[in-house]
């Protein structure tokens, strides 16, 4: 059930040029404004439309799998409480794990591209082309390409390809070309650039699906619609499960869908602390991909947000561990609701993440995303400086498959 924003709400956004606060807006090419207006038309008639929300919902139910659970970790929940007693404290929040790695294709990306494919379809696109960082989104769009016989063409950062091996091979037996992107730093960032490249260049035939709550609008307010049913299944799983709302959500960030996704059903309940998590790779005064605590405003990629820009306004290079997270930027949205003070956002290093990698799959058995592991790194400080009735949610937006080869590789070179 989607709960409506009263007035003098965090969740009315955007306004009617795309902007929260000075972020968001659209940067973009005059051959591409056209079809950036029939998207955002397209868009608000399918949202008044309970037809395409009925077979969207019907979708979600059997294609994708959800709602995804809502599960107690036990055991992670007892060894953080263990950890507060052995420094002399008595708390350790109670960690539930909202389990979006379960979903068809092994994260929340499903979600959005969900939409944006049922989007595509109501305009007539037949080729779809996407950015993709860590392969997730790549994955999920090649998924849905095959499922609804579309013409899939993702683009992918070359350091990212040979990182992403198993994403890579998945996107190629679904159906979809995936063209390794050589330019720049060969990430997520140069990715997106081909794909923009793309869109301008066959603008009449192609939709473009873009993985996060970035770009022109009506692209950050669009996928975070799509995203959202992470918080609305959120909010009721907790009622059921504790009778009232949680007390905190802690979530990864890079573009920050699955945050979004997770926080905005949230914004107006002031009784709920919210953290996002950003990657600080190898140490905020080192390279790193956190853009609100290493950043400052420019324009990137069609939207006014935080990036990571040198004294001349360039964009500087991003790292992470995680392929996902790997990008100088963040959704506007967020960038304004750091401003207005209403999520706090903190970060984690590529070991943090490496480490709450590990523990996570030891105590649950369950392999997170590195992302995802990012937002378990700042729980293992966040859960013990709280009482043990406090009702704390973490996205665990991945699945790790995708992610045993590389940590293998570290672990193997540490072991030497």
């Amino acid at each position: 059930m989607t709960v409506p924003a009263p007035q003098n709400s965090f969740r009315t956004g955007p306004d009617e040029r795309g902007r929260f606060g000075i972020f968001g807006g659209r940067f973009v090419a005059e051959t591409l404004m056209p079809l950036i207006l029939d998207l955002e038309k397209a868009y608000a008639e399918a949202k008044a439309d309970p037809a395409f929300a009925a077979e969207m919902a019907q979708h979600l139910k059997t294609y994708v799998g959800r709602p995804s659970p809502l599960y107690y970790a036990e055991r992670l929940t007892d060894h953080l409480r263990a950890a507060a007693r052995a420094k002399g404290g008595s708390g350790g929040a109670k960690i539930f794990l909202k389990r979006e790695e379960l979903n068809h294709t092994g994260s929340h990306k499903v979600n959005n591209v969900l939409g944006q494919i049922m989007v595509a379809r109501r305009m007539g696109k037949k080729r779809i082309i996407a950015e993709t960082g860590a392969g997730q989104h790549g994955v999920a769009t090649a998924t849905l390409c095959a499922r609804f016989g579309l013409d899939c063409v993702v683009y992918m950062g070359a350091v990212d390809v040979a990182r992403q091996e198993p994403n890579v091979i998945r996107m190629q037996m679904l159906g979809a070309k995936v063209i390794p992107v050589q330019s720049g730093t060969r990430t997520l960032k140069d990715a997106m650039n081909d794909a923009l490249r793309d869109w301008v260049t066959n603008v009449a035939t192609t939709f473009y699906c873009i993985g996060t709550v970035a770009g022109p609008h009506p692209y950050p307010m669009m996928v975070r619609d799509f995203q959202s049913v992470i918080g609305h299944e959120t909010r009721e799983q907790m009622q059921e499960a504790e009778g009232r709302l949680p007390d905190s959500l802690v979530a990864c960030i890079g573009g920050g869908s699955n945050a979004m996704g997770l926080f905005h059903p949230f914004l107006d309940e002031p009784s709920v602390e919210i953290f996002g998590v950003e990657a600080a790779g190898h140490g905020l005064t080192q390279l790193h991909a956190a853009s609100l605590a290493g950043g400052r405003p420019g324009v990137l990629h069609g939207n006014r947000t935080y990036l990571l820009m040198n004294d001349d306004g360039q964009i500087q290079d991003a790292h992470s561990i995680s392929a996902g997270l790997d990008y100088p930027g963040i959704g506007p949205e967020h960038a304004w609701l750091h401003e207005t003070g209403r999520v706090q956002y903190l970060s984690a290093t590529d070991e943090e993440a490496l480490a709450a990698f590990q523990l996570l799959s030891r105590l649950e058995g369950i392999i997170p995303a590195l992302e995802s592991a990012h937002a378990i790194a700042r729980v293992m400080d966040l859960a013990p400086a709280r009482p043990q009735d406090h009702l704390m949610v973490v996205n665990l937006s991945g699945r790790g498959d995708k992610d045993v080869p590389q940590v293998g590789e570290i672990l193997k070179g540490r072991a030497k």
